[in-house]
């Protein structure tokens, strides 16, 4: 590689720990990434240089001295900006936190600080989380590295954008309804929803609910996997953490295709998917799918009411976090937060009874599809990236989209499932921008889903039609910020 940057994680970890790549020579290049590209991407938003180079330093010293090293030691990290870091600005992409600076790391920073990762920035993310285009009223919008006027997604755009360009090696993500499978498919990398509880989130607002979950986000499906060995735990205050935690494997060797009974489905069977997108995955179907043992064409059930489940338990979700901020500060909040709070405002117990109970249905048929398939694989995303003046999508196939949600269905009717789920790059779209897949398993597959993945990644990575796309950085450094 010409950069150091530009290593996987696992290599530049391996590299630091035989003394042959200075953790500081790592951020120097990383820093220098930055500040050609970050210009025109903005996905880099609060940077700790002196902190970071101070981290490094400390890091080469321990390397030095054979001090034993943790799983990250000595690789750069972007931490989205939804994630407390002691001493380095959390504003959570709104308004109302835009000058706020932490005490302390919130535990699952502090987890992947504790394993020697060096805390370099935070990534730009939509406020709160919210929505599909990483946009806010702190920072302003993040660019995709393959087309800087277009969106990365969200809410983990920042993430996504800072990996596909080099940035970092390692940062990351978040995920409720596609949070980080979108800026993943859109960018061009690997993220990763987790099981409920297998990375513990004690700091939702209703912890009773298991669809916001913390996941990693990288280059390779290795990096990904190398992550989040370092984001689990078992902390019981998040109800859903249990000892299943411990189940991931050491090392992902990958898993023989041809023994794999697999899925293919375009849509869901409920998901609005551009005509486009369809087409690109029949044909990278046809590339690749037969790989495995058996495949066939097909969906889980997901039954008539998806859609109302989804919105109706994201409702409750947003009026637990943002009821009171809607009522004392609505003048601070951006269209999204307002809007979903105030949809949340409108349920009746009724409703809510009835999408908890229509939500156990759908997880439990999911669940049981999986004893005809090992994994499912259908598209990441329904559309091509847009432009990020642009805040969601609004038709597909001149279909008006009732709710600004609802675009993003391939990825929330699976969320409703408690399903966990890898997206990789498959290569580029119709409008040549980065195409992804999803490989989802049911609740607590995750070792069997990232095992499938990581074989399947290789297959990808042998074509050029399929392998990873990687964005132009000379042009990108040559491109300034427009917005």
């Amino acid at each position: 590689m010409s950069e150091p940057c530009d290593l996987s994680a696992t290599e530049a970890r391996r590299l630091i720990g035989i003394k042959v790549l200075s953790p500081v020579e790592l951020l120097n290049s990383c820093l220098r990434r930055i500040a050609t590209t970050n210009p025109a991407l903005n996905a880099m938003v609060s940077i700790d240089e002196e902190a970071a180079q101070q981290a490094a330093r400390d890091a080469e010293q321990a390397v030095i001295d054979a001090t034993p090293l943790g799983l990250l030691h000595g690789l750069p990290l972007g931490v989205e900006d939804l994630q407390a870091t002691g001493g380095l600005k959390t504003t959570w992409g709104a308004l109302l936190y835009k000058d706020h600076i932490p005490d302390q790391d919130e535990d699952g920073v502090a987890n992947l600080r504790n394993e020697g990762a060096i805390i370099l920035s935070k990534t730009n993310t939509s406020e709160f989380g919210a929505g599909a285009n990483t946009k806010n009223l702190v920072y302003g919008a993040t660019g995709n590295p393959f087309d800087p006027v277009k969106t990365c997604g969200s809410s983990s755009g920042g993430s996504a954008a800072a990996l596909a360009s080099g940035q970092v090696p390692l940062a990351t993500g978040s995920d409720y309804g596609g949070g980080l499978r979108t800026p993943a498919a859109f960018c061009g990398i690997v993220g990763f929803r987790p099981s409920p509880g297998l990375v513990p989130d004690t700091g939702r607002t209703a912890l009773i609910s298991p669809f916001a979950v913390n996941g990693p986000m990288a280059r390779t499906v290795r990096d990904a996997h190398l992550l989040l060995k370092a984001q689990i735990d078992i902390d019981k205050r998040d109800p859903f953490s249990s000892d299943d935690a411990m189940g991931l494997p050491e090392q992902l060797s990958g898993v023989d295709l041809g023994l794999l009974r697999v899925a293919f489905s375009a849509d869901l069977g409920c998901a609005p998917v551009d005509t486009g997108i369809r087409k690109v995955f029949a044909e990278r179907i046809k590339a690749f799918g037969g790989i495995f043992g058996e495949a066939g064409e097909t969906t889980p059930d997901f039954g008539a009411h998806i859609h109302e489940v989804f919105e109706t338990l994201r409702g409750i979700d947003f009026l637990a976090a943002h009821g009171v901020q809607l009522e004392k500060h609505k003048d601070l909040l951006g269209s999204n937060i307002i809007d979903d709070t105030e949809r949340g405002m409108q349920l009746t117990a009724r409703d809510v009874a009835l999408a908890y109970a229509e939500q156990s249905h759908i997880m439990r048929r999911f669940s049981d599809f999986f004893d005809d398939f090992d994994v499912l694989i259908c598209p990441a995303a329904a559309v091509s990236p847009f432009p990020h003046e642009q805040l969601s999508v609004s038709e597909i196939n001149g279909e008006t989209m009732p709710t600004s949600m609802r675009w993003l269905a391939i990825c929330y009717a699976s969320t409703t499932a408690l399903a966990c789920v890898a997206t990789l790059p498959c290569g580029l779209d119709h409008q040549g921008m980065p195409f992804g897949i999803q490989v989802i398993g049911p609740n607590g597959a995750d070792a069997l889903v990232l095992e499938v993945a990581c074989a399947v990644e290789q297959v990808l990575a042998v074509n050029e039609t399929t392998m990873r796309a990687v964005p132009d950085f000379v042009k990108l450094s040559a491109t300034q910020a427009g917005w």
